[in-house]
């Protein structure tokens, strides 16, 4: 009777473990959540002064190898946690992510001409209009004519009430990116810079307050490293809206990289302008459409958002925007409605220049937002 019983035992025991395989197989992000959280469990109960904030209890050693685990491991399962659902072949490289910014691609974007009657409202609720002069719509992706409605995203209430409290965020994803004459290891020579110009006009001329992230997530340990930026930077931007759930209005001020030959400038009122480009994530592959582990929420808004600037900027500062990209990945626009990156000028502009295109900038911002 003993033997029937452990037998009987290990057959359930059996289907209990394949139960579990097929489930968990189906579900990574579980299994990735558990070791994570298993292994933080340890690590406070072994060593709370790790979690105090002290030296833990082994040395430096050990102190070096949590901060490794923490850099560089805990990032590649929480960003695999996105993945849960899908198979290899679905994902996206990485040069999907990065190519929009690569001196070296080749990719070209066409600049919108100055000319004063460029803007004509009845001509922007078509989208084959705006296909062919509004938007560039990268190769690796696609967008329907739903989806840049003119008349829908045009006429989208995205107005605020200035508020005593933070309304708006500005970070830089990949915060290294220079200018030509731009001087090593100064920030103010840097995207970075041109954002404190304009969080500054923001504050200063129109009473907004806005909050100006200034860290650098593109470089590790003394060198450039994008693999991860992305991430880094939205667990930096995910603080900051915990802390301040009154921002409604995200941007990701970027430098454009092109070739030497192309030349982003545009002249407005005397003065010399970096061109910048609003930049659009549509979460989808044109080869294996829709991106359903990247999902964006407020991708419709985000449109209205780039493409209500756009209309703001051709009305008053014609020539001085490119084309609105579009590309396949999300970019971290999700966070938000009222979510934007900008590409602000190129490699070759100067930092004066650079900082030059915050006036209207910030001028058009507070066109939209508080009309």
């Amino acid at each position: 009777m003993g033997k029937k019983r452990r037998a009987a035992g290990c057959v359930l025991l059996a289907v209990f473990l394949i139960m579990g395989i097929r489930y968990f197989s189906g579900h990574p992000d579980m299994v990735s959540t558990a070791v994570q959280n298993y292994y933080l469990k340890a690590v406070n109960e072994l060593i709370p002064s790790y979690h105090s904030g002290g030296q833990p209890i082994y040395g430096s050693v050990l102190n070096k190898i949590i901060t490794t685990y923490r850099n560089d491991i805990v990032p590649s399962i929480c960003y695999s946690e996105n993945y849960s659902e899908v198979k290899s072949s679905d994902l996206v490289k990485n040069q999907f992510y990065d190519l929009e910014d690569n001196e070296q691609s080749g990719v070209r974007v066409d600049e919108v001409p100055a000319k004063k009657t460029v803007f004509n409202s009845k001509k922007w609720n078509d989208p084959n209009y705006l296909r062919k002069y509004i938007y560039q719509v990268d190769s690796t992706t696609m967008v329907t004519n739903s989806e840049i409605n003119g008349k829908v995203l045009l006429n989208k209430d995205l107005s605020l009430k200035k508020s005593k409290q933070p309304q708006i965020l500005i970070f830089h994803t990949h915060g290294s990116e220079a200018y030509k004459d731009s001087r090593k290891g100064e920030k103010s020579d840097t995207v970075i810079g041109a954002g404190d110009v304009l969080t500054k006009l923001l504050r200063e001329q129109y009473g907004i307050n806005v909050i100006h992230d200034r860290g650098i997530y593109d470089v590790k340990n003394g060198k450039e490293d994008r693999s991860k930026a992305y991430y880094y930077a939205a667990a930096s931007v995910e603080r900051y809206l915990k802390k301040y759930p009154s921002i409604q209005v995200v941007i990701d001020l970027h430098r454009d990289g092109v070739k030497e030959s192309t030349k982003l400038v545009s002249k407005q009122n005397g003065v010399e302008m970096a061109q910048f480009m609003f930049f659009n994530g549509i979460s989808r592959t044109a080869k294996n459409g829709d991106i359903k582990y990247l999902k964006n929420p407020n991708k419709k808004t985000n449109l209205a958002f780039s493409l209500q600037l756009q209309a703001e900027a051709m009305k008053k500062y014609p020539g001085l925007t490119r084309k609105i990209y579009i590309k396949g990945y999300r970019y971290n626009l999700h966070y938000r409605g009222r979510s934007l990156l900008i590409e602000l000028g190129a490699q070759n502009n100067t930092v004066k220049q650079a900082k030059n295109a915050m006036k209207p900038l910030a001028e058009i911002l507070n066109d939209v937002l508080y009309p």
